[in-house]
């Protein structure tokens, strides 16, 4: 994408900040569906997926929100804390691994900072008049992001769930009352995706952290070698380092930006081995074909991987 200008910054919620991008000269940036995030390279070199939030039709501005996680490893801090505002920041994308597909109506379940890729939805399903409900829980409502908006457009078709007031969501409930051929779509904590997987294994989710439900395998790990193919290189893999590491020794621009195996922005082509899938990007039908990998959490299961970089 290029660079792109920080044209205001602003508090939706506690601990949340709305940045909203757009090109120096006020250009046409590129088009995006619900359910897209982009990578912002952050003026220390950090590299971070975020979800747009914003609306599509709107061909000038693309719009995140970051809440400041304070054990987090950097990008929401520095978001936090930098002056961005006219500062020009290197995006790639938009990519979407997290598509609104067709259905007769939606449940659309959020935790906190999760609303960001589902707000867009609700707002091209109400433009289409589609049925749909929206959940959002946040530990208190001062960090109910979006919820005047939310409440605009949806009505009564949106609970706003403050847990200090009413406890955590009855996702229970809520997925059984769903009617026949609604899709489900979710984004939250860990947790409470791992819930709804239980209780609806069709449900279409997208993590903002690493899961712990398999696909993370923990344990005694070890060294294989990776072949880059692309480059003629040949190096090794210990058991303390991840691939995207090592790589990045040998071809500093390969892309990468949560190094916690949920944005796929390192995802790259597998030409021969056995990869060990530890990422919540690929469903099971991808991963049996073993021809991609995310490079930044997933692993080797054969001696050695060949890569096509």
């Amino acid at each position: 994408m290029g660079p792109l200008l920080v044209r205001q910054a602003r508090w939706i919620a506690r601990d949340v900040l709305e940045l909203q991008l757009t090109r120096p000269d006020f250009g046409t940036l590129p088009p995006w569906e619900p359910g897209a995030h982009i990578d912002l390279t952050l003026p220390s070199g950090l590299r971070r997926a975020y979800s747009l939030c914003g609306d599509p039709a709107d061909k000038g501005t693309w719009t995140i929100a970051v809440h400041r996680v304070p054990d987090s490893r950097g990008g929401s801090r520095e978001i936090h804390d930098t002056a961005l505002v006219g500062r020009e920041l290197e995006v790639r994308g938009p990519v979407n691994r997290f598509p609104l597909l067709p259905a007769k109506g939606y449940l659309l379940l959020a935790g906190g900072i999760g609303i960001t890729p589902l707000l867009p939805m609700a707002r091209e399903l109400t433009t289409h008049g589609l049925p749909w409900r929206l959940v959002l829980g946040a530990r208190d409502r001062s960090r109910l992001a979006y919820a005047e908006d939310l409440l605009e457009w949806g009505g009564n078709r949106v609970l706003l769930v403050p847990q200090d007031e009413a406890g955590f969501p009855d996702l229970a409930t809520e997925i059984a009352a769903a009617p026949p051929g609604h899709a489900v779509y979710a984004c939250g904590p860990t947790p409470m995706l791992d819930t709804v997987l239980s209780l609806c294994p069709t449900a279409y989710t997208e993590r903002f952290a690493p899961g712990d439900d398999g696909t993370q395998v923990t344990g005694t790990e070890t060294e294989f070698e990776v072949v880059l193919c692309r480059s003629g290189l040949r190096t090794t893999v210990p058991a303390d380092r991840s691939v995207l590491d090592v790589v990045r020794e040998l071809l500093p621009a390969v892309p990468y930006s949560c190094e916690e195996g949920y944005c796929g922005s390192c995802e790259t082509p597998v030409m021969a081995g056995v990869p060990d899938h530890r990422d919540t990007v690929l469903d099971p039908s991808e991963r049996a074909t073993a021809t991609t990998m995310m490079i930044c959490v997933s692993r080797s299961a054969s001696a050695v991987l060949e890569l096509d970089l």
